[in-house]
């Protein structure tokens, strides 16, 4: 299953049976991920995984850009992907309970 929300300017998108955004993308770590913001600022749209770190490798496997680390904060854990044009495009991974 896909959703799709908007919290706060930011659209969010998950698959599968990760929990709904209750407001917890906006508790997450993208913007230590990130550093400091840069020209066109935070707005960005999200995709939750439930595995960030296979997603990544992916990503970097086919040349994707990437802005900052990955990080762990708030409800879990981020990492900033830049599309061809600079825009960001966060990807989240709720904590495991």
């Amino acid at each position: 299953m896909t959703r799709t929300f908007v919290v706060v300017g930011l659209a969010c998108s998950s698959k599968g049976d990760s929990p709904g955004a209750g407001g917890a993308p906006a508790a997450g770590s993208g913007g230590t991920a990130g550093g400091n913001p840069e020209p066109g600022g935070w707005n960005r749209f999200m995709i939750v995984t439930d595995d960030i770190d296979g997603l990544i490798a992916r990503l970097e496997a086919a040349g994707a850009s990437f802005r900052g680390q990955t990080s762990e904060a708030g409800a879990g854990r981020a990492r900033l992907l830049e599309d061809p044009a600079g825009n960001l495009i966060e990807l989240f991974e709720f904590k495991k309970s």
